[in-house]
């Protein structure tokens, strides 16, 4: 049979839907795995070595398990314990504990790449440890965050498909239920494959938009804060 696009003219509202909820999952798994991951990431960098362990464990674990055992321990593990939560939430909470752990690798690699003399000339000035931290070290990696990030957001994205297999609604799932209905497995997969890029391009786009602002913010961060403002007069005079 010849590819038929027509075929698929009665369902794209079914399959926009999904690619919706696709979207909102992800962002939403985005949020809260990022935040995640940067106290994980601090959490590493403690001086503590049981506590360092600890986020060592978390991330090796979530790390070195695939999305989909990760999802299904969730998801019959809660019930399991009493709590019974609708699919698309137990989907997104597994997501975003998945992608927690590379973005905290993420995090703490940004952090190390960074010599350690910044942050301690910024405290020999006066910064406190959250002042350092915020005007001087998050403004320097910031641009460096990005490339990973968006790689790995790229991935989770990619990932929520198997949130189909605990029947969330999402794209994949609701291309099988149009499959299911068409008959016509080409077309529809075809479609699918388009719309996932189409999401994937709008992503990469939003990054490269964020990397450039990055500089930007830096030299903000800079001018708004005359402690700040200091100590990188002070760096760039000892590197002349």
């Amino acid at each position: 049979m010849p590819f038929d696009p027509a075929i698929l003219l009665d369902y794209w509202p079914i399959l926009l839907d999904g690619a919706w909820l696709t979207i909102q999952v992800s962002v939403a798994a985005f949020v809260i795995g990022y935040a995640a991951g940067i106290v994980v990431a601090l959490v590493a960098l403690a001086p503590a070595r049981p506590v360092r362990f600890l986020a060592g464990a978390y991330v090796e674990t979530l790390r070195n398990i695939p999305f989909i055992i990760i999802l299904f321990v969730v998801y019959y593990g809660l019930p399991f314990s009493g709590i019974r939560l609708p699919a698309t939430l137990v989907g997104t909470a597994a997501l975003a504990l998945f992608a927690s752990a590379y973005y905290a690798e993420i995090v703490r690699a940004a952090i190390l790449a960074l010599p350690r003399s910044q942050f301690e000339s910024a405290r020999a000035i006066g910064m406190s440890p959250s002042e350092a931290m915020r005007h001087v070290v998050a403004p320097q990696i910031l641009r460096s965050l990005v490339p990973p990030s968006t790689n790995m957001t790229l991935t989770m994205m990619k990932e929520s498909a198997v949130l189909s297999s605990i029947t969330v609604p999402e794209l994949t799932y609701q291309s099988l239920v149009v499959q299911g209905n068409t008959f016509a497995p080409f077309e529809v997969f075809a479609a699918v494959a388009a719309i996932y890029w189409l999401i994937a391009i709008v992503i990469a786009a939003l990054s490269r938009s964020l990397e450039r602002r990055a500089g930007a913010a830096q030299a903000a961060s800079v001018t708004g804060n005359p402690i700040a403002a200091r100590y990188l007069s002070l760096e760039a005079r000892r590197a002349s």
